[in-house]
């Protein structure tokens, strides 16, 4: 299929689109559907996410971008059922699906391509807001969705520095290693804020600069003598 061919075939869905949300529009501004506002937008919603998933799976090299408003748009639609039409209980967890949502968009964009490997990081930190979220409607008490949010930006990290990277050639790429290291780091920090250990940051952080300086100089004495 031609490049002119896509853009017309692009235009017509959004035409039809247009067209359908506009009659919707219209007939709840009648009363027709003055008691099924919701569920318009449910559907609205996610027809659009389901239209940009379509061009994410028709082409993924070329329309990696459509994973992200594809996703979202279906969580939106998700999002405004649980919150407005579907059982109460359900509401709850609207706000984590829509987290989840924009997550799992972020994700599609790596899977369809591991050079885009940035997307893993908005994909864990949206997916650990999306955790911290239902911990703070259904978690226990004693656990700290701080330090929850922390764990789960360092496991994004360290899971981006063990995913395999691929370079613009295509080939594997191990630069990626760097990501451990924020990664241990926001790791101990939510184990620490999580636990009743937090007081020991008053103690960690002059260690940490102290050993960093220590080694900073042993390294330059170091070069000094080799030279």
């Amino acid at each position: 299929m031609t490049q002119q061919n896509r853009w017309k075939e692009s235009n017509a869905l959004w035409g039809i689109l247009l067209i359908v949300g506009g009659l919707l529009f219209l007939l709840q501004n009648l009363g027709i559907f003055r008691g099924l506002a919701a569920l318009m937008w449910v559907v609205l919603f996610g027809a659009a996410g389901l239209f940009f998933l379509y061009l994410f799976l028709k082409d993924l090299a070329s329309n990696w971008w459509a994973a992200i408003p594809g996703s979202t748009l279906l969580g939106l639609s998700a999002t405004v059922f649980f919150g407005e039409v579907g059982p109460r209980f359900l509401q709850p967890v609207s706000g984590s699906i829509f987290l989840f949502s924009i997550g799992f968009g972020f994700a599609l964009v790596y899977l369809a391509n591991p050079q885009n490997w940035w997307a893993v990081i908005p994909a864990g930190v949206m997916t650990t807001l999306g955790i911290v979220a239902g911990i703070d409607s259904f978690g226990p008490r004693w656990m700290d969705s701080g330090g929850v949010f922390f764990i789960g930006l360092g496991l994004t990290f360290l899971l981006l520095g063990v995913l395999p990277a691929r370079g613009e050639r295509g080939q594997a790429e191990h630069g990626l290693r760097w990501a451990f290291i924020p990664g241990v780091i926001l790791l101990v920090m939510g184990i620490l804020i999580g636990t009743p250990f937090i007081g020991a940051f008053g103690y960690l952080w002059p260690l940490v600069l102290i050993v960093g300086g220590v080694f900073l100089i042993w390294r330059n004495l170091s070069s000094r003598q080799a030279g």
